[in-house]
């Protein structure tokens, strides 16, 4: 069984053709199936089901797949590791972040990483939602990802780096934007601009007012903060949002954050399959936006 063996497997498994992977190894269909053969030789198993229109693996060929398919991505980005540590000052370190991370959490951070590293890649890719940024960890196609911390998640190791006090976000004119802060109790009225329930930090919200007895009903509903906090400004309802770096609203600003004291902040932070495997420009990396945080 070697490394050759398990990477055509992988590679049949995903494509469920042995021509179609044969056309991309550039080399014939018998020297694909030779790969196969020999794994299925080595195990005393059948790994592959033949079918009219190509293969599916088998109750073995999966549980050899999902092993393999891990070990072949943890290889490439400890190969990536060690290619950074051999260059030194050049390599690339992949963030999966949400849609208005890198605006309110980052930019500081990403400025003065970069003026430190200016050879970098740097390659953001943007996930809708907390589960998708981990998702994209727990496969070996981000680094790093900036999530809101929650429950723990198999494979992966989350730092919490920042509080984010929850508020009430209202337009100047509405009776409530004249209040010092509010309690939970006094947000049963309001017209709820809704967070995505699949979202971990719409998850706690509901979780948090639940044990305060309020069910919050809505009409309205959002994809990102950002979004929310703008139809509080338009005047179209209310939103609960973390209080978020960036946000800036003195004199002037048609909206106020009202303080929400009593229910739990939000935690934002890190997350990495391995801390300890991380290259260092990864690791130099998630320092610097946590030291720009403060």
């Amino acid at each position: 069984m070697t490394l050759d063996d398990l990477r055509v497997f992988v590679a049949v498994c995903e494509a469920g053709n042995l021509s179609a992977v044969a056309r991309d190894l550039s080399c014939s269909q018998p020297a694909v199936s030779q790969h196969v053969k020999r794994l299925e030789r080595e195990t005393g198993l059948v790994l592959l089901e033949r079918r009219p229109r190509g293969v599916v693996p088998t109750q073995a060929g999966r549980i050899l797949y999902r092993a393999a398919a891990e070990g072949i991505a943890g290889l490439g980005t400890a190969l990536r590791a060690l290619d950074d540590l051999r260059r030194g000052t050049s390599g690339t370190v992949r963030i999966s972040t949400g849609a208005t991370t890198v605006r309110h959490f980052m930019s500081a951070g990403v400025a003065a990483f970069r003026a430190r590293h200016p050879d970098v890649t740097l390659e953001f890719q943007t996930a809708g939602s907390s589960r998708r940024c981990l998702e994209a960890v727990q496969s070996h196609q981000a680094d790093l990802a900036w999530v809101t911390i929650g429950r723990p998640v198999r494979g992966v190791e989350q730092r919490p780096s920042t509080s984010l006090p929850w508020a009430l976000a209202v337009r100047v004119d509405d009776p409530l934007a004249h209040r010092g802060s509010l309690r939970p109790g006094e947000l049963a009225g309001i017209r709820h601009i809704r967070l995505p329930e699949e979202s971990t930090s719409g998850a706690h919200l509901a979780a948090h007012l639940a044990g305060h007895g309020i069910r919050l009903e809505s009409t309205t509903s959002v994809a990102d903060w950002d979004t929310a906090l703008l139809l509080a400004e338009l005047g179209l309802g209310h939103a609960i949002l973390p209080s978020l770096p960036g946000w800036s609203h003195g004199p002037g600003s048609v909206v106020r954050l009202v303080p929400i004291p009593d229910l739990p902040p939000l935690t934002a932070g890190w997350a990495a399959r391995r801390w300890d495997a991380l290259s260092p420009l990864a690791l130099e990396f998630a320092d610097t936006v946590v030291a720009s945080l403060v």
